[in-house]
């Protein structure tokens, strides 16, 4: 028989689980571990996407610095993006080297999408063209890397005849080669036998398939079956018509929350089915809409206090001002007095983080 969880035990599961409650965790490493990756993106209207989630969980004594030093010093971490999904557009992300076992088979495989997979066949010479100047000269910016692609990358989208990205990161892809670390936001490339730690046993894809599974919804807590496979054992949710998947291991434990504002690309609120119906709560990271159609700003952040997702704040760093904007706390409902002063704490402490001073507009 499924067992039923009420919806406010599953709401305290996916906070658990993604190391949003009271408890933090103790180090950067050993979260990413536990959350299998971080998305890198560029947006910086707060702060980048990694930099903020690692914040939300450890707190102040967080700096970005340890992130590039896990990457590109200490190889404990390593910068991968994913090509597993034809119909998502590919992001970059961090994942630990714990795991890059669990990944090299499935990356041998080469890509899924067989427009990729046809362009990769059809430049064999400037494929090693590419790895041979990386075995002379790496790491190397993409830029000081010759061009000699038989057939360009074709794309309605900005990859349009970047040739040397695109193999770049189809070869990162397949394991051959490997971000060795970044000057600014560029990327440096090298072979990735020259990154990566040797004598990394790789696990075949079957077995690695469903390990991969496992570690997701240990970090999801609970989440629905096409996202975790059939890790975990399957329950019903108090309010919910779906069955779900929960990591056993996460139930009955005793929960003490806080106060997060969280990345519009944060995992507690990624997958807006779940968001919807174990928290209520709706969200769109509205960035791409004309200012006059946002409801709650350019790049709200999801507030979760306790064990509940309770509004958005819209605020914005203006580094050369030295403040953090903000211009609307929208309170999904009417905030009481704890949950308002809980929540300006939140605010004050990330603009402490952020060496700035906070203005409300």
């Amino acid at each position: 028989m499924t067992e039923m969880l009420d919806r406010d035990e599953a709401r305290r599961i996916a906070v658990r689980a993604q190391r949003l409650d009271a408890e933090r965790p103790l180090g950067l490493v050993p979260l990413v571990e536990h959350l299998t990756f971080l998305q890198l993106d560029p947006t910086a209207a707060i702060a980048p996407s990694a930099d903020l989630i690692s914040f939300t969980r450890l707190g102040a004594s967080y700096r970005p610095e340890q992130l590039a030093e896990a990457v590109e010093h200490d190889r404990t971490l390593y910068e991968l993006k994913s090509q597993d999904d034809p119909v998502q557009p590919p992001f970059a992300m961090v994942r630990p080297v714990t795991d890059l076992g669990l990944n090299l088979d499935r990356m041998s495989a080469g890509p899924i999408h067989r427009g990729w997979r046809a362009w990769l066949e059809a430049n064999p010479r400037f494929r090693r063209d590419v790895l041979d100047r990386l075995r002379d000269a790496g790491p190397l910016l993409s830029k000081d890397i010759p061009d000699t692609a038989e057939t360009p990358w074709q794309s309605s989208g900005w990859t349009h005849e970047k040739n040397v990205t695109h193999m770049l990161e189809l070869l990162q892809g397949l394991g051959e080669v490997a971000v060795a670390g970044r000057i600014g936001r560029q990327r440096t490339w090298d072979l990735a036998e020259r990154v990566y730690p040797t004598g990394i046993e790789v696990v075949p894809e079957p077995e690695a398939t469903r390990l991969r599974d496992e570690r997701r919804l240990r970090a999801l807590g609970i989440a629905r079956p096409q996202l975790v496979g059939d890790a975990g054992v399957p329950v019903r949710v108090e309010g919910s018509d779906r069955e779900w998947r929960v990591d056993p291991a996460a139930v009955g434990h005793p929960f003490a929350g806080r106060t997060a504002l969280l990345s519009p690309f944060d995992r507690l609120i990624h997958d807006r089915v779940r968001s919807q119906e174990l928290f209520g709560f709706e969200y769109l990271l509205e960035m791409y809409k004309p200012a006059a159609k946002r409801r709650w700003g350019y790049f709200a952040l999801p507030i979760l206090h306790e064990d509940r997702l309770v509004g958005k704040l819209d605020a914005a760093a203006d580094r050369k001002a030295g403040v953090l904007r903000v211009a609307a706390v929208h309170e999904d409902e009417p905030f009481g007095p704890s949950t308002r002063d809980a929540v300006d704490a939140a605010i004050d402490d990330l603009t402490a983080w952020l060496g700035l001073t906070v203005t409300r507009d």
